[in-house]
């Protein structure tokens, strides 16, 4: 779905679970009317207990509470838990529960991430309910306010009345939802809009991209956590540093929860660094976060932009004109790639055979993988 361009909002960018976690729960003990949360991991933990008390409180003061979770991103969260919740008054739903229907069904996943306040206030990112995102894993989230958070209650609502959602067992109150708030125009705000992909049917996101990395005038920087894009997205940034852009990509390192697709995503490093991209490694934990800077213009949400998420998931970013955000996102990357090891072209393209089987091996899977379209 691509929403259009709207005025008057404010964006905060939270980076690491130390701001962005407190920012929320904040926000939910503040919730007078309705608190909407749309995740695609949740695995019992700390974490997930931490959220759950928080929307049970809500709930029992009277706050109308729905959790939507996708049905394979959540199998984590045990049997007790999800009572818990229910006998704390919160509805629960998830989207496309793991099923003896079609693969293709199976791997369509929700892989977004929606929290709605009120119908006032917004936060996305790449965060999720599992105990890694305490400690092991880096990400970032994005606080919204402004007219533009109705284009995200607009994401959760429809999903939540979606044929491939259902409730949980044991949930009887009625899937209804309450009546939406409008959000006000903020003064002197900056325009935003909320931009979501829902698989091979419709890829708003990569559109978005792929048009900013063509008209880009000075950078463009990306951090994600899975590189391993289409040939279109690579192409247009070996386009983009071969006539002077400043074309930078923030990866994972060694420490990765998928090695395997870290292996396949770099058979491209060496045709990157070539047209002379430059590529960071990210060294002190695993970096999960996802986010765009070209010029003033950013985009932050659940998309990896690697050919996966693109064909198979229900994803969700927040792009923004901010030149205040935009300088914030600067900062926020030049830190991360000071705390990265850049990849040097020369030594890369000196590296041992083991390193190319591997390379090989994974990009061959990769590509039986998608082959499943």
């Amino acid at each position: 779905m691509r929403h259009e361009w709207r005025e008057g909002n404010q964006f905060t960018l939270l980076p690491e679970a130390a701001r962005f976690l407190p920012a929320m729960f904040e926000a939910v003990r503040a919730a007078r009317h309705y608190v909407l949360v749309e995740l695609y991991l949740m695995e019992s933990g700390e974490l997930a207990d931490q959220v759950s008390d928080v929307l049970m409180e809500a709930a029992q003061r009277g706050v109308h509470v729905c959790l939507l979770l996708d049905g394979y991103g959540a199998m984590g969260l045990s049997s007790a838990d999800r009572l818990k919740l229910l006998h704390g008054g919160v509805q629960l739903r998830f989207f496309n529960p793991i099923g003896f229907h079609s693969l293709a069904r199976n791997l369509s996943r929700d892989h977004r991430k929606i929290v709605v306040i009120d119908g006032e206030l917004a936060f996305t990112g790449g965060f999720g309910a599992v105990d890694e995102f305490l400690n092991a894993w880096y990400e970032i989230a994005l606080r919204i306010e402004g007219p533009v958070v109705a284009d995200w209650e607009l994401l959760f609502r429809r999903l939540w009345h979606s044929r491939l959602t259902r409730a949980e067992k044991g949930d009887r109150r009625p899937a209804t939802l309450p009546q939406p708030r409008k959000p006000q125009a903020l003064p002197n705000g900056v325009p935003g809009r909320a931009m979501s992909a829902r698989g091979y049917r419709y890829q708003a996101i990569r559109h978005s991209l792929h048009r900013r990395v063509s008209q880009v005038n000075e950078r463009l920087w990306l951090c994600t956590p899975y590189f391993v894009p289409t040939f279109a997205l690579r192409r247009r940034l070996v386009r983009a540093a071969r006539r002077g852009i400043d074309v930078r990509l923030l990866l994972p390192g060694a420490k990765h929860d998928h090695p395997s697709v870290r292996f396949a995503g770099q058979r491209f490093y060496h045709t990157m660094l070539k047209a002379g991209v430059r590529i960071f490694e990210f060294q002190p934990t695993f970096i999960h976060a996802k986010f765009v800077l070209a010029d003033e213009w950013v985009s932050i949400g659940s998309c990896n932009f690697d050919h996966w998420n693109l064909h198979w998931n229900l994803e969700a970013n927040q792009e923004a004109k901010d030149p205040k955000l935009a300088a914030e996102v600067r900062e926020l990357f030049e830190r991360n790639f000071a705390a990265s090891q850049e990849v040097d072209a020369e030594a890369w393209a000196a590296r041992p055979l083991g390193q190319r089987v591997r390379e090989w091996l994974y990009g061959v899977l990769d590509a039986l993988i998608m082959r499943l379209k």
